[in-house]
């Protein structure tokens, strides 16, 4: 019988860490093996109850979940789930804490009873996919800025679209992968990143003003331009349109797809539709099979597709869905990606590298 999945629960509040383990009873998969009132207490019983997951309340007094995680991260690679307040200090707070090694976050809404089904159905599918993740890969955090950026490009038509999908790792991937790209960029990206409203406008803004190319929320109407990334707002969908005066971005509130809102899937089908040939998709590191078919589309369209590689995947489970199923025109480590978004075009797209091919069967992932 497999061993469950041990999870030390890390919050000042008594009705939190009473509520938590309550939530995780449900599944027989997990064992709450403990839990902590600060950092301090949980950095002694980590020692102590080696639990393969920490989840983990930022404001605390004492030592406090900032702190406490930069403490666990310089030990090892224990993944960490931060359950952080949804509002804009949270958010804010939370942003820090993924940049620093958390590998991923549950917001808490005001009304926690309220919310109750859905916040047990987010918590235990994130604290399974951290158990067999072994961890978020320190190589691609982002770090301390270096030195002041050059100015942005001016709003230009862009060369071509690329469309990308991303979900848990996707907040350090999409830092690295924007963070080297030039300030020239010719290419207008488009993404949707699984997070909630009011997260995505502090993560376009931090993305703004540590890389080189634009980066904002989006807006219905925003223009597709060279050199600047839209991030598609929590709790919205995301389409493209071409208009005789531009392309656009257009937002919609229809219900959710594979069980989200944003959905890749909405993105890739709309940016198969309107652009085809004309339009380059990646599906990166994520839980699900959200935008695998999505990829699908954009490949039977003309366009180009590519799956970020396992290895470089803190979960894997999105681009894993597209690669099972022949989606993807190459499979491409994170350090690649960049390269491969300027180039744009493989120079046989009707052939898949073999070794990618070899890389891809029986690769694991969520």
């Amino acid at each position: 019988m497999k061993k469950p999945v041990k999870v030390l629960v890390v919050d000042d509040s008594a009705l939190m860490r009473k509520l938590i383990p309550k939530i995780l009873e449900q599944d027989a998969s997990i064992e709450v093996v403990g839990t902590a009132i600060d950092g301090h207490f949980a950095l002694k019983k980590i020692e102590d109850l080696s639990p393969d997951v920490v989840t983990l309340d930022l404001e605390m007094p004492g030592l406090n979940g900032i702190d406490t995680l930069k403490a666990i991260t310089r030990h090892g690679r224990l993944p960490v789930i931060v359950v952080s307040s949804h509002s804009t200090a949270g958010a804010s707070i939370t942003l820090k804490a993924l940049a620093l090694g958390a590998f991923d976050f549950v917001a808490k809404p005001k009304d926690v009873f309220a919310h109750m089904p859905e916040i047990a159905t987010e918590l235990i599918k994130k604290i399974r996919a951290a158990a067999q993740s072994g961890g978020v890969q320190t190589q691609f955090l982002p770090g301390e800025p270096q030195g002041v950026l050059p100015p942005k490009m001016r709003p230009i038509a862009p060369t071509h679209i690329i469309a990308i999908g991303v979900s848990t790792g996707g907040p350090n991937a999409l830092h690295y992968l924007f963070s080297q790209l030039p300030v020239e960029f010719s290419g207008s990206i488009l993404v949707v990143q699984h997070m909630p409203d009011g997260f995505t406008e502090l993560f376009a803004k931090r993305l703004d003003k540590t890389c080189p190319i634009r980066v904002k929320e989006a807006q219905s109407g925003d223009l597709l331009v060279a050199g600047r990334a839209l991030i598609c707002p929590g709790n919205r969908h995301m389409k493209v349109k071409k208009l005789p005066l531009g392309n656009v971005a257009v937002l919609s509130e229809e219900a959710p797809v594979n069980g989200h809102r944003p959905s890749v899937d909405v993105l890739f089908h709309s940016i198969a539709k309107e652009f085809g040939p004309q339009a380059m998709a990646v599906l990166m590191t994520g839980m699900g099979e959200d935008g695998a078919v999505g990829l699908g589309q954009i490949r039977a369209a003309g366009g180009y597709t590519v799956a970020q590689s396992q290895e470089t995947c803190v979960v894997s489970g999105m681009p894993k869905a597209a690669i099972e199923r022949g989606y993807a025109m190459r499979i491409a480590d994170l350090q690649d990606l960049p390269h491969i978004l300027q180039a744009q075009r493989a120079p046989d797209r009707s052939r898949g590298d073999s070794s990618d091919v070899k890389r891809a069967t029986g690769a694991g992932g969520n």
